[in-house]
């Protein structure tokens, strides 16, 4: 998968009594990962929030394939898979750092909002965050 790659240690805490990541955790990888990508590519959250776009999460997917444990090295990568003038998509691995094992796969919709909530068209609110993102889809595609 081309986009960017992050990397975290899994903490005890995101183990459950099994001794495995608990699956809700995946989808908070998935806000890091999403955030880092973002960052790394120039633009943070909070600066689409300061140009009054924000994210919110529409949808919402993981398959899971293999457990991470406590003190697990993983690696989030993430790159856009799709990009609609209101509504962008982010696709997610995360693998074992250390055996390069897939650990699970997933996805995340989000539609861009202003700070009422209702729809906006990104392409129209702003052209240079657009031209970035687009670029990106580019690039990682």
């Amino acid at each position: 998968m081309k986009g960017s790659s992050y990397e975290i240690r899994v903490t005890y805490q995101e183990t459950d009594m099994m001794g495995v990541v608990y699956y809700g955790n995946y989808l908070r990888w998935f806000e890091i990962g999403r955030t880092e990508y973002l960052r790394e590519k120039g633009m943070s959250y909070k600066e689409f929030e300061d140009r009054g776009i924000l994210l919110p999460v529409l949808e919402s997917h993981c398959n899971y394939h293999s457990p991470a444990r406590y003190d697990d090295l993983v690696t989030i990568k993430t790159k856009i898979s799709k990009l609609k003038r209101t509504k962008i998509e982010f696709d997610y691995e995360i693998i074992r750092s250390e055996d390069g094992e897939l650990i699970a796969i997933g996805s995340t919709v989000h539609p861009f909002v202003g700070s009422d909530f209702k729809p906006i068209s990104l392409k129209k609110k702003d052209k240079e965050i657009w031209n970035l993102i687009e670029q990106e889809l580019v690039k990682s595609n």
